[in-house]
């Protein structure tokens, strides 16, 4: 699946520009000061250890969890306070950690859904693409979406980011809780996806995988940024493989 076109953004302009974001669950600050770069095309990975805040920083992205401070800028566009819906609509989609599909939908339904801020009948195409990256899909695709397993389940919440033809894919924990063959089929889909130029930032705790795919990355440390650059360097930085990779 091609991602759209970004020629109006400066070549030297990111996609998504994150400063000095925080986050707050009551008084507890989750987020604090992140700042962060997706330039179109580029896959950036963000690891870390449960906790430290990378599902949270995800949700801010996509409107799902409110701002204490910062801001958050799309396609040079100040969205910091855009409802998720329009964010959705600017071309942010998002799959979420725990898959959070719609189980006594059907599974073609859930990846329509994906599709609703398009105009009708425009995701046939589309539906047939994800079909593709994922046959197992399209085999079971009238039965509930609550029928299929957790790998199958993530498949389809990855397909369902997809139908809204995202300018930014946000992935978070596609592999968690997936056996190794299905954890490879993700990896799979995602390598096609960026090789298609789709702009992608992976959250995965997975370090290993995630950096070897990705252009850079960054590593969160309760809510904070402690070291950022390419998936090369943070491979092969002492401190990440052994926090990260048992090393």
């Amino acid at each position: 699946m091609s991602a759209p076109a970004t020629s109006q953004l400066q070549a030297s302009e990111p996609l998504l520009a994150v400063t000095g974001l925080e986050c707050s669950y009551g008084q507890i600050l989750a987020l604090k000061g992140i700042t962060l770069q997706v330039h179109a095309g580029e896959t950036v990975a963000l690891i870390g250890a449960n906790g430290a805040g990378k599902t949270t920083f995800l949700r801010a992205v996509s409107g799902l969890q409110a701002l204490r401070a910062g801001r958050i800028t799309f396609a040079g566009e100040d969205i910091s306070r855009l409802r998720p819906d329009l964010r959705a609509r600017r071309g942010i989609g998002h799959s979420p950690e725990g898959r959070q599909v719609f189980g006594p939908l059907s599974i073609q339904d859930n990846l329509l859904l994906g599709a609703y801020t398009r105009p009708k009948g425009e995701g046939a195409d589309d539906l047939e693409k994800v079909f593709t990256m994922f046959p197992i899909l399209k085999e079971k695709r009238n039965l509930a979406a609550g029928t299929l397993s957790g790998g199958q389940q993530q498949m389809l919440a990855i397909g369902r980011a997809l139908m809204s033809r995202p300018r930014l894919l946000l992935l978070d924990e596609p592999s968690m809780g997936l056996a190794p063959l299905l954890v490879e089929v993700v990896f799979r889909a995602i390598r096609e996806l960026k090789a298609a130029g789709m702009t992608i930032l992976l959250v995965e705790q997975n370090a290993f995988a995630a950096l070897r795919l990705a252009d850079r990355g960054y590593v969160l440390e309760t809510g904070s940024i402690s070291l950022s650059g390419t998936g090369q360097e943070l491979q092969a930085s002492d401190r990440v493989r052994c926090a990260y990779m048992g090393g």
